[in-house]
């Protein structure tokens, strides 16, 4: 219940963090964009609706969500199968919905769905987390989703899933013996499957996505050149911005936004535009906020009350750890090139909802944490 809260322990800085990363979306997107006055209006109401939502889910008790587990995992699966059947499609992925006048993009919702589903199951199985019948039958309730993902096909959004759900497997206790046994199949299989790619004998990469892959390894080769053509745009965009940047809303035909150089400044390069826009600086502040909202993630999941709680929170630190180093690291030349949305910047309603949804979520668990830690 809601009374049963104690309101002081709100964390008002992961509020703080969130707002602060909006408030530059919204200014990012609105200079990437133009000053097209709908996106910009459209990031304004995607905020604002998102921190609403927020605030709402921030005053649920988590432990409700586990009463329709098995709803919300059918929910996920059947958005997931509704884009396979009669989703949009764009650029030769079919990955979004269309409501009425609104489309969504399920896998972003997924992502939190799923991350709700295995810590529940996995809270509720703690004793025996190590039991191979527990550990297939959480490798099993994943992969069903995780697969229709891929099929869309979403490689990015995928990698995403599975290593926020390996998180929440490894902080609820998973055994070493299981990991080390992991990596002593996974690592041969990558090195193989790269050989194969060269070959393009990869059945479960898409001729692009080897590509891609064989791009970064192979930067240097002219046979990749138009492939690593927009992430060497960025890293010069980024270059470009010095130590202060070209300033916000500037239109120099030069810029990244103004010359074509990039397909997608407002969405999967947004941190392009930052660093040519705010410079050294600007990126410096960006990557320096994501660290404290997520140390804070992780701060409430030490404290939390229950193993649930902790599972949950652990996730949702995850997925913004990884999904805001990997759409950085794409920028920067860092990750081959792949589509993935810059948490609470870049321009995508249902990236931002979600978001703002799993960061509600931690703010709950954090409302109930531990009486000995307050």
């Amino acid at each position: 219940m809601i009374f049963d809260y104690r309101f002081r322990n709100y964390n008002f800085r992961i509020l703080i963090y969130v707002l602060l990363l909006s408030v530059l979306g919204i200014l990012v997107v609105g200079s990437a964009s133009g000053q097209d006055r709908a996106v910009f209006t459209k990031q304004i109401v995607g905020v604002v609706v998102a921190l609403a939502v927020c605030l709402v889910v921030s005053l649920i008790d988590y432990h409700r969500y586990f009463r329709f587990n098995t709803l919300i995992y059918a929910v996920c699966v059947g958005m997931l199968a509704a884009v396979l059947l009669v989703g949009r499609t764009s650029n030769g992925a079919t990955r979004w919905l269309r409501i009425g006048n609104v489309q969504i993009q399920p896998s972003e919702f997924v992502k939190i769905g799923l991350i709700i589903v295995l810590s529940c199951f996995l809270a509720r199985n703690q004793e025996r987390i190590n039991k191979p019948a527990i550990v297939g039958a959480a490798a099993l309730m994943c992969i069903v989703p995780v697969a229709m993902v891929y099929m869309q096909p979403n490689l990015s959004t995928t990698i995403v899933i599975i290593f926020t759900l390996l998180c929440i497997i490894f902080v609820a206790g998973l055994s070493y013996r299981w990991i080390l046994g992991a990596m002593a199949v996974g690592i041969p299989l990558a090195g193989i499957s790269l050989y194969l790619a060269l070959l393009d004998l990869v059945p479960f990469l898409k001729k692009y996505q080897a590509e891609r892959i064989l791009a970064k390894i192979f930067h240097n080769s002219t046979q990749y050149a138009d492939l690593n053509r927009q992430q060497d745009n960025s890293i010069m965009a980024i270059g470009s911005g010095q130590l202060r940047g070209k300033g916000l809303f500037n239109n120099t035909l030069s810029s990244v936004k103004n010359g074509n150089f990039l397909s997608e400044e407002q969405t999967d390069f947004i941190f392009a535009v930052i660093g040519e826009e705010m410079g050294f600086i600007g990126c410096v502040a960006v990557v320096f906020l994501y660290a404290l909202l997520i140390y804070e993630c992780i701060w409430i999941a030490s404290r939390a009350k229950d193993t649930s709680g902790r599972l949950i929170a652990s996730g949702v630190a995850a997925l913004l750890a990884f999904q805001s180093f990997a759409n950085i690291a794409v920028a920067t030349g860092i990750f081959p090139n792949t589509g993935l949305p810059l948490p609470f910047i870049s321009s995508g309603l249902s990236s931002l909802l979600s978001m703002f949804i799993g960061v509600g979520i931690v703010l709950n668990i954090g409302l109930q944490r531990k009486s000995t830690n307050q």
